[in-house]
């Protein structure tokens, strides 16, 4: 079995720490590096439900998307919730390692792996300077309302659904998409000359203006929904990885939904009049 060390060396070598942006908090946070691993499990969020799937599944090291501590902390008393994930990781003998913007701008990275359950063929990165976002073209033109019943078919299953903001009879050939929250990439999003941007966390303004400005379909999941893809791409990895260097891991995606909505309740004055305001 190898050690955490040379583990967390490979995943460094996919995900560069130094890639990540200057604000993340990515890198291990828990775990002794001489420590043997057999099993790994990747998640998206390092929420109390994971680290007890982790715990249960006997895993040794637990891979998150999303930092535990992305703004810092001064204790990590088990009275706070993120406390409590740390104490019943280190308890059990769980390491938990993050990659976050660094697996957001890696290639492949998150928005790969969103835009491969979406069968969409990426042609170039949303923004070439540090390769966040992809570019991608469909095999065939469909309709925006097409391409968001696409996705809502793709992506794992969310009380939030997909919404969808343009034209729902627009043909759409060239989509930009980017894993996670995409609002501030509309500026990169029009220079693309897309027919529409699919992300997460629109906001109500730059959503307003892109559509009224360009025209511009948008289809907009969940957050976790469009990030839970790049689980099973970095698993896929580490289990390649693992056989190349003869490591024998046992390597799974959690099956947990962390999700933060619940429910969706639809408005009952709901009017869908088929084209955009």
């Amino acid at each position: 079995m190898p050690r955490l060390s040379e583990v967390i060396a490979e995943l460094d070598a996919l995900w560069p720490p130094e890639r990540a942006e200057q604000w993340d908090a990515v890198g291990t946070v828990c775990g002794d590096p001489d420590a043997p691993v057999r099993r790994v499990l990747f998640a998206v969020d390092p929420v109390r439900a994971v680290a007890d799937e982790a715990v249960a599944l006997g895993a040794d090291l637990l891979v998150t998307h999303h930092p535990l501590y992305l703004r810092g902390t001064t204790t990590v008393a088990a009275g706070h919730f993120k406390g409590r994930v740390v104490h019943t990781l280190i308890k059990h003998d769980v390491a938990l390692h993050v990659a976050h913007t660094n697996a957001d701008t890696a290639d492949p990275g998150v928005s790969d792996a969103l835009a491969a359950v979406l069968g969409l063929r990426p042609v170039a990165p949303l923004v070439p300077a540090t390769g966040l976002g992809r570019i991608c073209e469909l095999d065939e033109p469909e309709t925006l309302r097409a391409f968001a019943e696409r996705a809502a078919r793709a992506l794992p299953a969310t009380a939030q659904g997909i919404r969808t903001a343009g034209d729902p009879d627009a043909l759409v050939r060239r989509v930009a998409v980017s894993g996670g929250s995409g609002d501030s990439l509309f500026d990169a999003v029009r220079a693309a000359a897309v027919d529409a941007f699919l992300t997460a966390d629109l906001r109500h303004h730059p959503a307003s203006e892109a559509v009224q400005h360009t025209g511009l379909g948008l289809v907009d999941a969940a957050h976790w929904a469009t990030e839970q893809p790049w689980c099973d791409l970095a698993a896929r990895q580490l289990a390649e990885i693992s056989d190349r260097r003869g490591w024998d891991l046992e390597v799974q995606v959690s099956t947990a939904v962390t999700d933060p909505w619940s429910h969706h309740s639809a408005s009952s004055a709901h009017l869908d009049t088929g084209a955009p305001n």
